[in-house]
This record gives C-alpha cells, sequence and structure tokens, in this order.
C-alpha cells in the first residue's frame, strides 16, 4: 500500500520529539523528528529495533556503550537491551521495529 510519510498523522511522543508511523504485520516503522538537545531517556523494550539517520547526528547509549550516528548510518538494538538517544543536532530518523509496536498504533 502507497503511503505519504508527511500525510501520515504526527504525534508528539516526547518534548523535541515526535513521530509518524506505518504498521504492518510484523513491524512498525517510525519517521522521527529530534530537535536539537532532546533527549529520549534511557530504557528498553521487547521489539528489536533499527536506526538509521537520514538527517542530523544523532548521540545513541546502546548498553553502556557510545555511538554517534550520521545520515546513512544505521544500528540495530535488540530486544531488551538499555538504550537512550541524544539530537545532537536537529534529526530525522527511521526506526523498523519488530515485532509491531501496538503502543504507536
Amino acid at each position: 500500500m502507497l503511503k505519504d510519510i508527511y500525510k501520515l498523522e504526527e504525534r508528539d511522543l516526547l518534548t523535541g520529539i515526535k513521530g509518524r508511523f506505518v504498521h504492518n504485520e510484523n513491524n512498525t516503522i517510525g519517521f522521527i523528528t529530534l530537535d536539537a538537545g532532546s533527549v529520549l531517556p534511557e530504557h528498553a523494550h521487547i521489539h528489536e529495533q533499527t536506526t538509521q539517520v537520514i538527517e542530523g547526528k544523532l548521540e545513541l547509549i546502546i548498553d553502556g556503550q557510545t555511538h554517534i550516528l550520521e545520515p546513512g548510518m544505521l544500528i540495530t538494538i535488540p530486544s531488551n537491551i538499555l538504550h537512550k538517544a541524544t539530537a545532537i543536532t536537529d534529526c530525522k530518523v527511521t526506526d523498523i521495529f519488530c515485532p509491531v509496536r501496538e503502543d504507536y498504533k
């Protein structure tokens, strides 16, 4: 099914972080914007996650290890692993979660 990302409902996730989501049978794809300086606090979930930076510079701390992601870079986060994100600059990222994120529906 064809979707226009910019016509999807945008949701406020946290201060400075917004997302638009598409769900299929097996996964959720999130199109996320983060304002510079915004922080996604440390958390873990049952979902395996792949994060790709489209624009900007993002710091991800995964299981205590710091990674700096820039456009074209991606990283996978295993299920149930603590992770945290901080937007160094304004960012656009694509997150893919498996299984589906029911909480984002």
